[in-house]
């Protein structure tokens, strides 16, 4: 008994090491390298050198300045995207300080709007115009379309178009959409392929499943930053700090 015993654990053992060698080896085919950090709460794929998070009021009272200085080795938080509006009236509650102190923590801050495609277009470009003001610095406007109401894929195609030609004449450049892959395989297809995107893709340690390129990734949706008490988005930008500056709104 003691033998079978014996021989049943060094099987275990075996096991344990081939699964652990055949993650290891996944993750060196994948290209992406997530490491684990406490300070975070998260794993971040540490391949990408510009990291950042995406607020609305539900991350509360923020402080900025705590979220500008925290660094962990190279991580730190370069950019930041801010909820301005949703629909036709509403305003995020703390998009007014949001704003504003994010810019003078020196965290690059960009600003979007949720999207229905029930909704009239125009009006819900003339609400964030009315309470976003882009400045030289600021990431392009971001259409955030996640939602189909039960609307067809033309409709939805239709009314997202007339949004981002009214940010486009707004602020002279070409704004960013984010989704996740399926609902823009879905519904919005290779017609948008020449706009930036942003993808969500949470919880899985490769890069977004999708052909077409993108240019900013959120990974998580658990992730800890100094100065927030709530749990936060997390993003990744697909290049280097000059790729970013380019972005900008000049």
């Amino acid at each position: 008994m003691i033998k079978k015993a014996w021989r049943f654990s060094i099987f275990l053992v075996l096991l344990l090491a081939a699964a652990v060698g055949s993650y290891l080896w996944w993750r060196h085919r994948s290209g992406i390298n997530f490491v684990h950090y406490a300070e975070f709460g998260i794993d971040m794929p540490v391949n990408y050198s510009m990291h950042g998070i995406d607020v609305s009021k539900f991350q509360q009272d923020i402080n900025w300045n705590a979220v500008g200085q925290m660094q962990v080795e190279q991580v730190k938080i370069s950019f930041a995207f801010i909820k301005a509006t949703e629909g036709i009236t509403r305003q995020d509650a703390a998009f007014k300080r949001n704003w504003v102190k994010c810019r003078d923590a020196g965290v690059i801050r960009g600003a979007y709007h949720f999207f229905y495609a029930t909704r009239d277009p125009l009006k819900q470009a003339i609400n964030f115009k009315n309470v976003v003001n882009l400045e030289s610095g600021d990431l392009p406007p971001v259409l955030d379309i996640e939602t189909s109401n039960n609307q067809p894929a033309a409709v939805i195609r239709m009314t997202a178009r007339i949004w981002l030609e009214e940010m486009e004449k707004a602020y002279k450049v070409k704004p960013i959409i984010y989704t996740n892959m399926k609902f823009y395989h879905n519904y919005l297809g290779d017609e948008f392929d020449d706009y930036p995107l942003w993808v969500a893709h949470y919880y899985v340690e490769k890069n977004p499943q999708t052909a077409r390129s993108w240019m900013f990734w959120q990974h998580n949706d658990r992730g800890r930053v100094d100065g927030i008490r709530t749990t936060v988005d997390f993003n990744v930008f697909n290049g280097d700090s000059a790729a970013l500056s380019k972005l900008l709104i000049p």
